[in-house]
């Protein structure tokens, strides 16, 4: 413990929510990180698969299914002992973020998820339309309520690598930019701030461009969906409509693209599933890649974050999406997967640190458009350096778990700064918490465009006096 600093000490009960392969990865880092009664830790999950982590370091731990029914008869004992406030640190799914910050508000409790999670059945509610099942109208509902109770105790939503962490790298990589375009100025230190930088520099969108490396020693199994981290969550946000932040530089829709007819209209979604649909990214160790636009918050938060408005009109906004390139076994799965109709496999498998050859996450952001073309920064995580520096997961994982470290900390710091996403928070101080579990973080410029190399063994459109149309990105 002495080699590693405490950055926050919380004297109330700590309740985790959840305890799968990032609840296993987080507890180590709360206990290196922030002081706390052990005795008032308590962790709640459907099943008891890791217990034995817990039973030998003294951690309560209760078997029970978080439900709409239970939440409040289950929390309100283990939150309010001895009038202390407590802390939900929620890394569940089939879980209501929503309904777990209400009440945590209720009771004046700390809360952080990595997620805006619905209860069960949400994602593929046929009831619903495509819209009302997005990730834009799962934000929608955080939005209200935080529209509805402003201020009270910190509620972090969405507080992962992706959505999280990638905020905090959209804010350095606008000032690497910023640097190296000769652009002169302080630095941002309001919403309007950043927004007006990322016009100014003639950012036209970013992408979260990530690509696993990760390699198993065993090949996928047939019949089983093999990941890095939760195949639940996965399979979730993979059959959501592909969703996107639309920038004002955008010259057309794309043919199978809808606006919302609620909320703040920074955003669009696509009338096929996010893993059935692949978009021309980059990373710096693959370089031009095909990726899956998988929905996630931060594409629209980010989005929402960087809108300039004048006159009640947006005059810009960036272009914003995921461009997932997971692991291959990953992508096998999904193909399987594709071919059943979309039906998930019988059996899911996540990979452990064990089971892992070789390979890192490489997860950023790429900001482009803009007077260098193009340009990533994020964390290049290995396996290898993982196994040295975090005990209980993979890669994938702990770019995941430090950042929920960071928010716990934050959170701690800014108790009363209300509902609060990624995007509002001091990245400096996140990112000066989070560093030392992201590997080499590094910043790569690029002269590709989606327009290289097109046209030349098949006729294509393309659109090459403006290469970062998202039409020119979406892959046909």
């Amino acid at each position: 413990m002495a080699d590693h600093p405490v950055h926050a000490r919380f004297d109330g009960p700590i309740v985790m929510i959840g305890f799968g392969s990032i609840g296993r990865g987080t507890l180590p880092l709360l206990e290196r990180h922030i002081a706390h009664d052990r005795a008032k830790f308590t962790v709640i999950a459907p099943d008891d698969a890791d217990r034995n982590l817990l039973d030998e370091r003294g951690i309560r731990f209760q078997q029970v299914a978080i439900t709409r029914d239970n939440y409040r008869d289950v929390l309100t004992p283990l939150l309010t002992a001895n009038g202390e406030k407590g802390l939900v640190v929620n890394l569940s799914v089939d879980t209501s973020s929503v309904d777990l910050i209400d009440f945590c508000k209720d009771i004046g409790a700390l809360y952080i998820d990595t997620v805006v999670e619905p209860w069960p059945g949400f994602y593929t509610d046929t009831r619903l339309s495509v819209s009302q099942r997005s990730n834009y109208a799962l934000r929608e509902t955080l939005m209200d309520l935080r529209r509805r109770r402003p201020g009270g105790p910190t509620a972090v939503s969405t507080c992962g690598a992706n959505p999280g962490m990638v905020s905090w790298f959209v804010k350095q990589a606008l000032l690497d930019v910023a640097r190296d375009t000769g652009h002169a100025g302080p630095e941002p230190t309001t919403r309007e701030g950043w927004g007006r930088l990322a016009q100014a520099l003639g950012v036209k969108g970013i992408h979260i461009a990530e690509r696993d490396t990760q390699r198993a020693k065993s090949p996928k199994p047939m019949g089983t969906f093999v990941n890095t981290w939760s195949v639940e969550g996965f399979v979730s946000e993979g059959l959501q409509p592909a969703e996107l932040g639309w920038g004002t530089h955008e010259k057309a829709m794309p043919q199978e693209g809808r606006h919302h007819d609620f909320g703040p209209d920074c955003a669009i979604y696509l009338m096929r599933p996010g893993a059935g649909t692949r978009v021309r990214s980059w990373t710096p160790t693959a370089g031009p890649q095909h990726a899956f636009l998988v929905t996630h918050n931060e594409a629209i938060s980010i989005a929402d974050y960087l809108t300039v408005t004048e006159g009640g009109k947006a005059v810009y906004r960036p272009t914003c999406h995921y461009a997932y390139h997971p692991a291959d076994d990953a992508v096998l799965s999904l193909d399987e997967m594709a071919g059943n109709a979309w039906e998930r496999q019988p059996r899911i498998h996540i990979l452990n640190e064990d089971e892992i050859v070789d390979g890192i996450d490489e997860l950023g952001v790429l900001l482009y458009g803009h007077g260098k073309n193009a340009y990533w920064y994020g964390s290049q995580l290995s396996i290898e350096e993982t196994r040295r520096i975090a005990p209980y997961q993979n890669a994938t994982g702990l770019q995941v778990t430090s950042a929920v470290l960071a928010g716990v900390v934050w959170a701690i710091e800014n108790p009363d700064a209300g509902i609060v996403e990624a995007d509002e928070m001091d990245f400096r101080r996140c990112l000066e918490v989070q560093s030392p579990y992201l590997g080499p973080v590094v910043g790569a410029y690029t002269d590709w465009t989606p327009a290289d190399g097109r046209g030349i063994l098949f006729p294509e459109e393309v659109d090459r006096d403006d290469p970062w149309q998202f039409a020119n990105v979406i892959v046909r």
